[in-house]
């Protein structure tokens, strides 16, 4: 189905307040925010995609849309290029209406759009015209979990299912290493400047449960696809198990199993740290082994986990701008 009528148009902020960080940048008059947009809409990959949880990389893949800066700029980004908005190509709204439309050709489950937040108005009107001509397969929202609650409520209409980060503990006195941490945790602000992640990140995940409600499957290629739900994921970071351990207690404890739960090993350091040196390694596999086994006894039966060897870089996909341009052919 082909599009008619003027150019897909959206009005940005004047006073930039998409993301907690509420910079308020005039994004509509070209001013870049915390976040490294300004009025512009970049991506930097559009192409299917096999690494994500196996409800969500479905028969072809998913059909991820990799978006180019980020609100959060994590010291230990795997995606640092992209996140600090070095790789990528800006597109009109038009032109990625067009690739959703075309990631379904090819086969894609869904639609990932990884770290949108930034560009939550163009994207929804491009969902929405892509929707007028022939889009159905459902909307992924792939995100850091650092999200306002109005940013998710304005989602409804254009999201089936969240793929959230929970990074981090709460914000507290804290030292590194495998010390208590009940009270609070040094992480958010070491790591991405976000003191406020947890209460931030707790308060979205809540919208989001109660946007989506319990996980709802369908098949797809013969295989069981998420197209309604939460998929919350927990990266564990190098000696910082006990924070991990304070984390899923609590979203179990909060969630149950209205939600799915995915614990990931494949933190890879792409540089040594010398302020945080702990960044510099690897999570270990005694690490990792700790956080299941606490999971399996907090009583939680189904979650994603992953095998060794998920620490490498080329678990990274090639942000060459793939898929962002119209074929030639």
């Amino acid at each position: 189905m082909t599009r008619s009528g003027e150019r897909l148009e959206v009005s940005l902020p004047t006073k930039c307040n998409l993301c907690p960080r509420a910079c308020g940048a005039n994004r509509a008059a070209g001013q870049r925010g915390v976040c490294g947009a300004a009025d512009e809409l970049r991506v930097a990959r559009a192409a299917l995609h096999f690494w994500e949880e196996p409800v969500i990389s479905v028969g072809a893949g998913s059909g991820a849309v990799f978006f180019s800066n980020c609100p959060l700029h994590c010291v230990y980004c795997q995606n640092s290029d992209i996140a600090q908005g070095m790789h990528g190509i800006d597109i009109s709204i038009d032109r990625l209406s067009d690739i959703f439309l075309e990631l379904q050709k090819k086969g894609a489950a869904n639609i990932n759009l990884v770290t949108a937040c930034h560009y939550a108005p163009q994207v929804k009107v491009a969902l929405r015209d892509a929707r007028t001509r022939g889009l159905v397969v459902p909307a992924v929202y792939n995100t850091s979990g650092y999200e306002t609650t109005e940013a998710i409520d304005g989602l409804k209409d254009y999201v089936g299912v969240y793929l959230t980060d929970f990074k981090y503990w709460k914000d507290g006195p804290a030292h590194i290493g495998e010390t208590d941490v009940s009270s609070g945790s040094d992480a958010a602000r070491l790591y991405s400047h976000a003191p406020d992640y947890f209460d931030v990140a707790t308060a979205a995940l809540d919208h989001m449960v109660q946007q989506t409600g319990d996980p709802v499957y369908d098949k797809f290629c013969g295989e069981r696809r998420l197209i309604r739900g939460v998929v919350v994921r927990h990266l564990i970071l190098p000696g910082r198990v006990r924070e991990s351990q304070y984390i899923m207690k609590f979203l179990w404890e909060r969630y149950h199993t209205h939600v799915l739960y995915s614990v990931m090993n494949q933190y890879t350091p792409m540089k040594q740290f010398k302020t945080t040196p702990e960044l510099s390694r690897t999570v270990s596999d005694e690490e990792y082994n700790t956080l299941l086994d606490y999971m399996d006894n907090l009583g939680i039966e189904d979650y994603f986990w992953q095998q060794g060897g998920t620490a490498s870089e080329s678990f990274i996909p090639s942000f060459d701008c793939t898929g962002v341009l119209p074929d030639k052919n």
